[in-house]
């Protein structure tokens, strides 16, 4: 009876060796999956930090853009509007003086019509 116990334990034994290689060896292809999942996400996290490069790149340019359009914005109502204004003035006294100018040249033309007739 002993040797039957014997040989079943060993045959346990070997039934179970034989499932915990083929665990292990399920184990092995899990870690090496896991290994081809992580560095497939260094790859990834490599792309990000270049990604998050070119948007610093990006804000620093906006930055700059912001601060010149702030520039031209200020140039044009502190600079440029007063001088239209001033022109638009100018163009208005221009025009006023024209009308005068035209109404003198009509009285003097009926005048120069009444005498030669």
């Amino acid at each position: 009876m002993e040797d039957k116990t014997f040989e079943l334990i060993e045959k346990m034994y070997n039934e179970f060796s034989k499932k915990f290689d083929d665990i292990d060896k399920r184990f092995d292809d899990i870690d090496k999956r896991f290994e081809g999942i992580d560095k497939r996400f260094e790859g990834i996290d490599k792309r990000f930090e270049g990604i998050d490069k070119r948007f610093e790149g990006i804000d620093k340019r906006f930055d700059r853009l912001e601060g010149e359009v702030r520039k031209t914005n200020a140039i044009i109502e502190h600079d440029i509007m007063p001088k239209i204004t001033v022109l638009f003035d100018g163009h208005k006294q221009h025009t006023a003086q024209l009308e005068r100018i035209e109404m003198a040249v009509s009285e003097h033309e009926e005048l120069i019509i009444r005498k030669i007739k």
